[in-house]
């Protein structure tokens, strides 16, 4: 039944009873719940990922101070080296920041474009694939149905190419060689959602090196012709369409070479290198005046620098399974809910399609 916000004259009543209809509630991307105060600063942290090299860096400390107590004070450095160091690495911890940060800008901006295509592409089908002045079959309407859920599946090839989620989940104890000779032997349509999406005995050419998303956007391009000649779309419909398709692909390709192209390794490696050799430092320019009390500061020193690092570590491929990564899985799963519904509305003449008789 229609929300009572959508049907004309209805007053809004509000009954706290009722569920809330107002946009975007069952939506997946919902902001969740606040944690607790002593939970809020673990979810999502990097702390794990900076364990290990501040303990290290906290027991060289500790041995550097204990060394300056048995030689009395003299193996400490000037105090004034630290501040030429720090701004090399807060200059190279910059530009990491800043490179990784891009990438996942991008890399959501992209897979918004891709949405917003569907979203056009799925819109466009449903409303004017039909003539005015003839009524579509019944084969026609099929023709429609069957190529909106192709237009879905698109969204899911992307994602599964950009995760390399080939077949079924595999099993965690496989060896290494097994794992891999299965993931050679996989293709993207053996996983579950295609069977709703495809028509049975679609088959794929990916072991012939053709993408999922680019044989279907030759589907999808091939229905919008036949539309076109059936005289559904007008010329610059049509043009259109195929101009949001070409914006679609276009922006799965920048996906494509965000996930492909990886930061220098050696820029990485200079990067730990860099942050390792002014921890190390840092004790020797601290322990004259701080004593002890340097092995708390190189601690938050290097906890600062290390987290900074993993932080543009986990945003420089934002396709990811991480908590910081873009929430793919929520995006799709929206946009599969909102496709569904719409498809169920057209599928009845409901409302929204009451003139497609």
């Amino acid at each position: 039944m229609a929300s009572p916000w959508l049907q004309t004259g209805a007053p809004r009543q509000r009954n706290h009873l009722r569920s809330p209809t107002f946009p975007l509630y069952h939506s997946s991307r919902k902001k969740p719940r606040r944690w607790p105060l002593a939970l809020r600063f673990i979810k999502g942290a990097i702390h794990a990922n900076v364990a290990v090299p501040v303990f290290l860096h906290l027991a060289f400390a500790a041995l550097v101070c204990y060394l300056d107590m048995i030689k009395k004070g003299h193996i400490g450095l000037p105090s004034s080296t630290i501040p030429s160091l720090s701004i090399v690495v807060g200059l190279m911890l910059v530009f990491r920041n800043q490179t990784s940060y891009d990438r996942f800008w991008q890399g959501n901006q992209h897979l918004t474009t891709i949405v917003t295509c569907i979203r056009n592409l799925t819109r466009a089908f449903l409303v004017c694939s039909y003539s005015g002045k003839v009524p579509p079959s019944e084969s026609e309407r099929a023709d429609t149905e069957r190529s909106t859920r192709i237009l879905l599946a698109l969204v899911f090839a992307a994602k599964n190419h950009l995760r390399a989620e080939w077949g079924a989940a595999l099993p965690l104890l496989l060896p290494r060689t097994e794992v891999e000779r299965r993931r050679r032997e996989s293709t993207s349509m053996a996983r579950p959602e295609y069977s709703e999406l495809l028509p049975a005995g679609t088959r794929g050419y990916e072991e012939q090196g053709l993408g999922l998303l680019l044989q279907l956007s030759v589907q999808i391009e091939s229905y919008i012709k036949r539309g076109h000649d059936r005289g559904w779309f007008n010329a610059p419909q049509s043009s259109q369409m195929n101009v949001q398709l070409n914006t679609l692909v276009s922006a799965y390709g920048s996906m494509e070479t965000i996930h492909l192209t990886p930061l220098p390794v050696s820029l990485l490696i200079h990067m730990k290198q860099v942050l390792a050799l002014f921890g190390c430092v840092l004790p020797f320019a601290l322990v004259e005046e701080m004593g002890w009390w340097t092995i708390l500061m190189v601690g938050f020193v290097t906890f600062t620098l290390y987290g900074i690092e993993a932080i543009g570590a986990q945003l420089e491929d934002p396709f990811g399974y991480d908590r910081n990564d873009i929430k793919v899985d929520a995006i799709v799963e929206d946009l599969r809910v909102e496709t569904s519904v719409l498809l169920e509305e057209w599928r009845r003449n409901g409302p929204m399609f009451a003139n497609q008789k």
